[in-house]
């Protein structure tokens, strides 16, 4: 029995480095590679896309983040759609000059309905090519001003779908928004950063990310609706063959929930969403995997692979070993599954606070909060991303629907910056 548990403990360790060793590469790449400058020959016409659902609190910091960007205002157009808004967010959103379309469904919820409503709209009234690409914002964004350049000059060079340098507006509220925001700079850098060095397919995140016409007129507008609208798009066009692309140079400044309640109900959505992309496209990930030898597949399928299940199982197992060797009266099985217990979690800590502290040390200057706050949230990233593990398990049962997180931050960028 010892050596059995020994061996499951071991072949569980050796999974975890076959499947997730190349994000250890990734981040070794960045070290010594730098990315690509992209110089456009030309400035594309862009559709800028909001859905905004009761914004009205901070849609006009982007807005006005729009109107002021370095890229030749003749160049893009803004529409916002105000979806089942019962505020004035329609209202602002067109004194900022903005075109708004104003839809209310109360069946077909979600962003991904919002964005097909806005894009069937401007197929009636100008068709999909009158743009060359659209890009897609929440309504708390905020841009440094040269966001659409830099997202101009990496399109032009020849990529059909961006992904953007995604940043925190709120990084030093708590630890739970500290959390999100050194996620999201890790996926950043040391995941589509490394992605592009590589030269294989990004992924997209929630917002700040391009498509061209030609894929929106393929898809017929956005097709995409489960839970999780973005990686379900990021999936699908990765088993299609479709190269996602990277700008690091075009910064977004996000919000990120500071209550634990609201962000157990937003990590849930996102839970359930992996769960769904997973049941719909897994099949063709590893087909991709395993008969093309398409890596881009293989990337795709550990993004959304349940390793938080893995993990619970493997604790889960340990403890009922630790509760058979007290039954049975067996010092020696009960004190090795609770050394593999500490040592699954301790790993696991490891593991996350390393990644948390590579992030921190190479993106200091663009986490804009006190450095005694930087070093006490290194500590606390591990415990945020431990939080998973019930998240993954409710989600595998409870029946779960698309809610609107509400924004209150209203800042502008330099005050971010101080």
């Amino acid at each position: 029995m010892i050596k059995f548990i020994s061996v499951f403990n071991f072949i569980i360790l050796i999974l975890f480095f076959c499947c997730y060793f190349y994000q250890a590469v990734y981040v070794f790449i960045r070290f010594i590679k730098k990315q690509k400058d992209h110089t456009a020959e030309t400035f594309h016409k862009f559709a800028i896309l909001i859905s905004a659902r009761n914004e009205n609190s901070v849609i006009s910091g982007l807005l006005e983040c729009l109107n002021n960007q370095s890229y030749p205002s003749d160049c893009y157009d803004i529409y916002v759609v105000a979806d089942n808004c019962t505020d004035n967010t329609a209202d602002i959103a067109r004194s900022h000059g903005a075109f708004v379309f104003e839809r209310f469904n109360k069946e077909q919820v979600g962003k991904g309905y919002a964005l097909d409503y806005a894009l069937k709209n401007i197929k009636k009234s100008k068709g999909y090519e009158f743009y060359d690409a659209y890009i897609v914002f929440d309504a708390d964004n905020l841009l440094d001003e040269n966001y659409l350049m830099e997202m101009n000059h990496t399109f032009d060079s020849g990529y059909d779908i961006l992904t953007s340098y995604r940043n925190s507006k709120n990084y030093d509220s708590n630890w739970i928004s500290a959390g999100y925001a050194l996620w999201f700079l890790r996926e950043s850098k040391y995941l589509n950063g490394s992605r592009m060095l590589f030269n294989t397919s990004c992924a997209i995140s929630g917002t700040g990310f391009l498509v061209s016409s030609k894929i929106i007129a393929q898809n017929d507008g956005w097709k995409h609706h489960l839970l999780t609208e973005d990686i379900e798009f990021s999936i699908d066009n990765a088993i299609q063959g479709n190269k996602i692309g990277y700008c690091e140079k075009a910064v977004l400044y996000d919000e990120q929930p500071v209550d634990f309640h609201v962000s157990w109900l937003q990590r849930l959505r996102w839970a359930k969403g992996f769960y769904q992309v997973f049941y719909n496209y897994g099949k063709q990930l590893v087909k991709g995997c395993v008969k093309e030898h398409r890596f881009q597949c293989f990337d795709m399928l550990m993004t959304i692979a349940p390793a938080t299940l893995i993990t619970l199982s493997t604790l889960l197992f340990n403890f009922f070993f630790i509760c058979y060797g007290i039954v049975e009266q067996s010092p020696d099985i009960v004190n090795l599954a609770i050394y593999e217990v500490f040592s699954t979690l301790a790993g696991v800590y490891l593991s996350l606070f390393l990644v948390g502290a590579i992030t921190t040390i190479t993106e200091w200057e663009q986490i804009h909060c006190s450095s005694f706050k930087k070093i006490i949230y290194l500590f606390t990233f591990p415990i945020f991303i431990f939080t998973y593990i019930p998240i993954a398990i409710v989600a595998l049962f409870k029946k779960v629907t698309w809610v609107p997180i509400q924004h209150t931050i209203s800042k502008n960028v330099e005050e971010i910056r101080q």
